[in-house]
């Protein structure tokens, strides 16, 4: 499938994601009662941006094993933010189930995280998120054959069909909390699940929109039926700790600034990806 055919699919997907978004877009703005922390001033004096990123995430980022090097659009969004902030960029392994932790640790460990990351209530509760600049939601891949098999959350929650997600983060909570009936499987590496499907270790994956097309791209064997139709909406944002207040007006006003002048609209055609305008 190509990338015009499965962008047009996702355009209902883009139109509903801003229903629901505005309650979380406040979440960008709370400051934290705490003092704030010199987060700009240190990273300009330090002359590098420190980015924790998953890299098991195509196409928004991806670590190769061989070279170590990070490549997709998160990396790419992150050097942008690097570069405007006149400092270059240095990437940090993280993971999802150790995500908040990592963000949150003592000492810090990076000053920002991107790469997939829906902002939701729960993470603004007690870190800090940035305006949203891709539109997210949970779908699916299943193999070719199975695409007019699973047309609802109703054909996959049932005890013969097996789910296939990753650990700790929201794609397990989303199945745990909507397919009691399914037989899930959680599996350590998220960029290892969908050849895994293809390879019939499991009927489904639950993934995003964000994800899902590449790997339809990418291998014949896999489809992606309800990509127009995802079962939840919302935006990918960077996510940093509380007190970094200066950090979090700084990256909104580059975001605003890439949406401005059009090299964020670039980035996300150059994927395949949703733009949040």
């Amino acid at each position: 499938m190509k990338i015009n055919k499965l962008k047009a699919l996702l355009l209902t997907a883009l139109l509903l994601s801003f229903v629901g978004a505005t309650s979380l877009a406040a979440c960008s703005d709370r400051t934290d009662t705490a003092a704030a922390r010199p987060t700009v001033e240190h990273i300009e004096q330090r002359g590098v941006l420190i980015v924790g990123t998953t890299g098991d995430y195509r196409p928004l980022t991806f670590c190769e094993p061989a070279t170590g090097e990070y490549w997709g659009f998160g990396i790419e969004l992150a050097e942008a933010i690097a570069a405007r902030m006149g400092v270059v960029v240095q990437f940090v392994h993280t993971s999802w189930p150790t995500l908040t932790a990592d963000v949150q640790a003592e000492p810090q460990l990076f000053d920002m995280a991107m790469g997939g990351i829906t902002i939701t209530e729960a993470r603004c509760a007690t870190m800090l998120m940035s305006e949203g600049y891709l539109a997210n939601g949970k779908t699916i891949l299943c193999r070719t054959e199975d695409s007019s098999r699973f047309r609802s959350l109703e054909d996959i929650d049932r005890p013969e069909v097996r789910v296939m997600v990753n650990p700790g983060g929201l794609n397990e909570q989303f199945a745990r909390q909507h397919l009691t009936h399914a037989t899930l499987i959680v599996h350590p590496n998220n960029e290892e699940i969908p050849s895994l499907i293809a390879q019939g270790e499991a009927d489904v994956m639950i993934t995003e929109i964000t994800e899902a097309p590449y790997y339809v791209q990418t291998d014949t064997r896999l489809a992606a039926p309800l990509l127009d139709t995802p079962f939840t909406h919302g935006e990918i944002g960077v996510l940093m700790r509380k007190g970094q207040d200066d950090l979090l007006q700084l990256v909104n006003s580059i975001i605003r600034q890439m949406k401005a002048d059009g090299t964020l609209r670039q980035l996300t055609e150059k994927y395949g990806l949703i733009y949040v305008y």
